[in-house]
């Protein structure tokens, strides 16, 4: 089972890099960059996370989606959301089928 405490320490850390010199920290460097370059850096590893399926390079792959996941975070963030928000909407489209779900959000 996935020990869901390991993504509240690494957003706790996230946290913290706010305030951390951005010549010292690579997190704090992405927030100092703003919006753009996080969204770049989420783009290039969803690239890398695809580039490895497609390889069909498992253990690669792993390491790709735990970079995504890892700037995907530095974007919540950044933008003062975490991952319990995200936990939270997993929780509201549990058991909706996922085409309901996409109508959903259209409709609004």
């Amino acid at each position: 089972m996935i020990d869901i405490e390991v993504l509240h320490r690494v957003a706790a850390t996230l946290a913290e890099r706010k305030k951390a010199d951005p010549d010292s920290s690579y997190v704090s460097s992405l927030y100092t960059k703003g919006t753009d370059a996080i969204c770049k850096k989420v783009a290039e590893e969803a690239a890398e996370t695809i580039m490895a399926a497609k390889d069909k390079d498992m253990l690669h792959l792993v390491w790709e989606v735990t970079d995504l996941w890892f700037h995907s975070m530095v974007l919540l963030a950044h933008h003062g959301l975490s991952v319990d928000d995200v936990l939270a909407e997993f929780r509201r489209r549990e058991g909706v089928s996922g085409i309901d779900e996409k109508k959903s959000r259209t409709a609004v």
